[in-house]
C-alpha cells in the first residue's frame, strides 16, 4: 500500500493542480461559475492528501529547502499575498461578483420595502419567510437581520425569497 501511495502522490498532485488551475482561471474570469465553483473547492481540498504524501515521500530533499532564502522568501510572499487578499477593505463586503454585491444591497432593506418588488404585501412576505424557517421575520426588519436572527445565511435568505420551485 505504501508503494502505491508513494507512486501516485506526484501524478495526483499534477492532475489535481491542473484541474485547480483551469477552474481557478475560469472562476477569475467569471466563466462557468456554476460548474467550476464546487469543482474548484472540492478538488482543491482533495489535493491536500497527495500533497501531504508528496511532502512525506520527499521529506529529506524538502529539508534542504527549509531555512534557505528561496523557500523563506516564497513562503513569506505567499503568506503576505494571502493576508492582503483576505484583509477587509474599506468597502466592506461589497466585493465579489456584481450580482452578489447587488443582492447584499437589496437584502439590507426591510421586508416591507422589498415586498412590492416581489409582487407581495409585506405581510405575505413575512408569512412566507416564517414558513420557510425565518422565525424572526417582521415587516420593519432588514432582510439580512431577519436571516441572522433566524440563524440563516444570505444564500438561504435569497433562496427563501424566490418563488417556490416545483
Amino acid at each position: 500500500m505504501k508503494a502505491i501511495l508513494q507512486r501516485y502522490a506526484t501524478p495526483f498532485i499534477t492532475g489535481l493542480f491542473l484541474v485547480s488551475l483551469i477552474s481557478g482561471i475560469a472562476l477569475f474570469f467569471h466563466v462557468g461559475n456554476g460548474v467550476f465553483n464546487e469543482m474548484h473547492e472540492w478538488l482543491s481540498v482533495a489535493l491536500i492528501l497527495p500533497f501531504a504524501l508528496h511532502v512525506w515521500r520527499n521529506w529529506r530533499p524538502m529539508t534542504h529547502y527549509l531555512g534557505r532564502l528561496p523557500m523563506t522568501l516564497a513562503l513569506l510572499i505567499s503568506t503576505g499575498a494571502a493576508v492582503a487578499m483576505a484583509w477587509p477593505s474599506n468597502e466592506g463586503r461589497s466585493g465579489g461578483p456584481p450580482q452578489i454585491a447587488f443582492s447584499r444591497q437589496i437584502i439590507a432593506n426591510t421586508a416591507g420595502e422589498i415586498a412590492p418588488l416581489l409582487g407581495l404585501t409585506s405581510e405575505s412576505l413575512v408569512e412566507t419567510l416564517k414558513a420557510r424557517g425565518f422565525a424572526t421575520a417582521a415587516p420593519d426588519m432588514a432582510l439580512i437581520e431577519i436571516a441572522t436572527k433566524s440563524g440563516k445565511n444570505e444564500s438561504q435568505l435569497v433562496r427563501a425569497l424566490l418563488p417556490a420551485q416545483p
